[in-house]
């Protein structure tokens, strides 16, 4: 199996740069509006690439489920317990190597990570080979899906058919379920994750491991995207494990996209891709 890989970067377009204007209503408890705006400070990292862990057994056991039409994750471990499957771990580990074969000023300077698991387990496998550390932040763990956890799309329906029927109103979008969070809240919480690497980072080349929602809300926040075009990428362009989704800063001292969802390190290797299907809740 190589132990580098060509980091082929699949061309995106990125014409948009940092800029929404996050609002919320808390006290009508109702879905946060985001209002695309171009004036925003500009990003001060070099670099900023999000990586999504690698497999987990949740993806495992929610592939499982749909697959034999069942209401509920057959899972001992709550969400942010649950660890990386043998493939996961492969995955974790072809990205390890091929990050530390990378030259000095393409490797990572400051490593983040979601608390949860799964994406810990895959920060650790790479920032041991480069003597690194990552650093937990709350802010970066996967959407809170309240009282739907552990349920797939027809559990959710048999289970809580009002709110099957809310959802399919107010959309994926904007939809919070009970006890849980919309794709909006975190938004927000990018946001403010966003403001700190600025000032904490600046000039520096930062990777962030995390989860599917919240890697395509830095997409939402960095590239002012509406629900509609969001919701497209998240239909059409799959976010597979292990994925790397890069930004530079450019000229104008914003962060530019560079690639989403690449790939290429595990295709480079005899390491296995996955990715769920877009009704998946599993992240």
């Amino acid at each position: 199996m190589p132990a580098t890989c060509c980091w082929h970067r699949r061309a995106v377009r990125a014409d948009r740069t940092v800029g929404n204007c996050l609002d919320t209503d808390e006290n009508a408890g109702g879905p946060v509006s985001i209002e695309p705006s171009r004036e925003s400070a500009p990003a001060h990292v070099e670099e900023l690439v999000l990586v999504r862990h690698g497999e987990s057994l949740g993806n495992v056991a929610d592939a499982e489920a749909r697959r034999r039409g069942l209401g509920r994750l057959d899972l001992a471990t709550r969400d942010p317990d649950t660890p990386l499957s043998e493939r996961g771990r492969q995955q974790a580990d072809v990205l390890g190597r091929s990050v530390s074969a990378l030259g000095a000023d393409d490797q990572p300077e400051v490593v983040l990570s979601s608390p949860y698991a799964r994406a810990a387990q895959t920060a650790h496998v790479v920032t041991e080979r480069l003597g690194l550390r990552a650093t937990p932040d709350e802010r970066l763990r996967e959407r809170d899906l309240g009282v739907f956890d552990g349920l797939t799309g027809a559990g959710i329906r048999e289970a809580y058919p009002e709110e099957a029927e809310r959802r399919s109103r107010l959309g994926k979008f904007y939809y919070r379920p009970p006890g849980g969070e919309s794709w909006t809240d975190v938004a927000l919480r990018v946001r403010h994750v966003l403001v700190d690497l600025a000032s904490m980072y600046a000039g520096r080349r930062v990777w962030v491991f995390t989860h599917q929602a919240v890697i395509m809300s830095f997409r939402l926040v960095l590239e002012g995207l509406d629900e509609r075009r969001l919701l497209e990428l998240d239909r059409d362009e799959p976010l597979g494990n292990c994925s790397l989704t890069r930004y530079r800063r450019g000229s104008g001292g914003t962060l530019e996209l560079v690639s989403f969802a690449d790939t290429s390190h595990l295709q480079a290797s005899d390491a296995e891709e996955t990715h769920e299907s877009a009704q998946s809740e599993a992240g």
